[in-house]
């Protein structure tokens, strides 16, 4: 063997060493509060108690870091997948304008103030999740309506189905009415990623596991501002305790230009 090749391998082992090493270095801690694994100084969370049509709300300043707010019941890390989860129940306590509980991140600026972001611009919420549980449907994502009208409709939903059908809600104006489009299947308990972005104002595009769809915004909602939602919607309701949805994030972000 010449003097040359004998210094190479060792150069390719060393590499194989480190190659083994990053996958480790990026999972998510299990003996943290959900603040420890995601940067969650840009939401707040509504829980699904409280008193009717005042659900209990956690501001930034309380989630954010590794000995943030949790809950056993409702938010927590999961001790074995270090994954930030979500429980809603169905006869939890709702909004005014919802007859369905949540357990749901609403996005804030990182003063502590509500984003309320216009529609000019390129703007993107992107998660990596999986649903454990759902009885009717899920909305794991959103844009929601800010100021700009009277309006506390959603721009766009997107869905979960107890057969893993995931299906995109946009709202036909604000004052109503929502379109179903079917944009892919995963299997219960399995993971999966969405981008839900809003491109040249006039534009909705979401990416599920790779594959692109894109949808117009109606001009009647150009004169709102907005803001995203992520988390566990439960689409159903009932005097269940015991019935709801589990949902199980390992990534999200958001992200502004």
């Amino acid at each position: 063997m010449s003097r040359s090749r004998k210094l190479v391998l060792p150069i390719f082992a060393l590499l194989a060493s480190f190659t083994l090493v990053l996958p480790s270095a990026f999972a998510l801690s299990t003996d943290v509060a959900p603040g420890g694994n995601f940067n969650l100084s840009v939401w707040s969370l509504q829980l699904p108690i409280g008193s009717p049509g005042s659900p209990t709300t956690i501001p930034p300043s309380q989630l954010q870091g590794a000995n943030g707010y949790t809950n056993p019941s409702y938010f927590w890390t999961d001790k074995n997948d270090g994954s930030m989860t979500f429980w809603d129940p169905e006869a939890g306590v709702t909004t005014p304008n919802s007859s369905y509980a949540r357990t749901e991140l609403r996005e804030m600026n990182s003063n502590g103030s509500a984003a309320d972001w216009a529609l000019a611009g390129s703007h993107k919420l992107s998660a990596r999740l999986r649903i454990v549980s759902v009885t009717k449907s899920v909305c794991v994502g959103q844009i929601h309506l800010g100021t700009g009208g009277s309006s506390t409709k959603p721009l766009v939903e997107l869905y979960y189905a107890p057969n893993g059908d995931i299906t995109l809600g946009t709202e036909n104006s604000p004052d109503g009415g929502q379109t179903r489009h079917p944009v892919g299947n995963v299997a219960l308990g399995t993971q999966w990623n969405y981008d839900i972005a809003v491109s040249g104002g006039n534009t909705v595009k979401l990416t599920i596991n790779g594959t692109t769809t894109s949808y117009p915004i109606a001009s009647s909602f150009f004169a709102y501002h907005q803001y995203f939602k992520a988390g566990d919607y439960n689409q159903s309701a009932s005097s269940s305790t015991s019935n709801g949805a589990k949902v199980k994030f390992y990534a999200l972000t958001v992200s502004h230009s």
